[in-house]
């Protein structure tokens, strides 16, 4: 089945604070912050939300389909892509801009502060989905307002179910805005964080928000994620990664796992236990995208952990 992936592709600059942001960041002086992270630890790495999670489900042999803007510095993303056999038909370059760009510094608690250039992604309303494409199922993840607003509208115009994932673009959008996304999405998708920020905007609980779709979704990181959906409370716990190296792009590897579920026709539970996977085998592994697992690698993995088959 092909899904569409609308969101950021972007450069992540991932640099690794050998200390404790709590350390240093005073609560009493918030108001007048200016610190400084000595980061000896810099890497460039391929990312954003729609990038991460097409490589993900490209790995479970799905079919994903980027909806994305990049800028003119695009050429070795965009090889890269071919060389995975990740579908560019989408993705729209733009010459008078840069694609986006994350400057991510991480702490030894696996905290991270992000600062985000937009970039390119700033047009991602160019794109445009239509019944042509052929898709079945697609997500809204984290991009330019204008495109997010816009690919919702054209997806719930043709009837297409699609993820709801406001990720770190929650922020763009007042509870208005997030209340006719939630409406016009099939499930909803978000960290804790995320979901408190939710209600926080929309005055609704997530139980309230819960009824309004057809699921919704929690990851809670190391506490596993919680499935609301069917009138049940589905607990999902967190696999246990070999290592515990970088964060950066877990949610989106769950992402993937969710799409595939969902896709497939498996039920929640089992749908979540593929997801929880999919963060764990990415959270061995630094950057977003250099983890490496073939689909029945990832099924003899699920085998192990839950004792069914994939």
């Amino acid at each position: 089945m092909r899904t569409l992936i609308c969101g950021s592709i972007a450069y992540d600059n991932i640099m690794v604070f050998q200390g404790r942001f709590k350390d240093h960041i005073l609560p009493e002086q918030i108001h007048i912050l200016n610190v400084a992270f000595l980061v000896p630890e810099l890497r460039r790495e391929f990312g954003g939300c729609a990038g991460n999670i097409a490589y993900n489900l490209n790995l479970l042999e799905g079919a994903p389909v980027i909806m994305a803007t990049v800028g003119n510095d695009a050429g070795p993303y965009l090889e890269r892509m071919t060389r995975l056999g990740l579908s560019g038909e989408c993705v729209r370059q733009v010459p008078e801009a840069l694609t986006a760009q994350a400057f991510i510094t991480t702490d030894l608690d696996d905290n991270q502060i992000t600062a985000f250039h937009p970039g390119a992604m700033n047009y991602s309303h160019l794109n445009h989905v239509t019944k042509e494409l052929d898709v079945k199922l697609a997500i809204v993840a984290p991009d330019g307002r204008d495109g997010m607003l816009q690919h919702a509208r054209e997806l719930h115009a043709l009837n297409t179910p699609f993820v709801f994932d406001p990720g770190q673009g929650l922020p763009m959008f007042n509870g208005e805005e997030l209340l006719d996304f939630i409406d016009k999405a099939t499930y909803v998708a978000v960290n804790d964080y995320e979901g408190k920020l939710l209600e926080e905007r929309t005055g609704k609980s997530l139980i309230e928000l819960a009824g309004r779709v057809s699921a919704l979704i929690v990851t809670r990181g190391g506490e596993g994620s919680t499935i609301y959906a069917e009138g049940q409370r589905i607990d999902i716990p967190c696999v246990k990664a070999d290592n515990l190296v970088d964060p950066t792009g877990c949610g989106d590897a769950y992402r993937a796992g969710l799409l595939y579920g969902i896709a497939s026709g498996r039920n929640w539970r089992a749908t979540g236990q593929l997801a929880s996977l999919m963060g764990s085998l990415k959270i061995a592994s630094r950057g977003g995208q250099n983890h490496s697992a073939s689909r029945a690698e990832i099924a003899k993995q699920y085998r192990h952990h839950f004792g069914t088959e994939l």
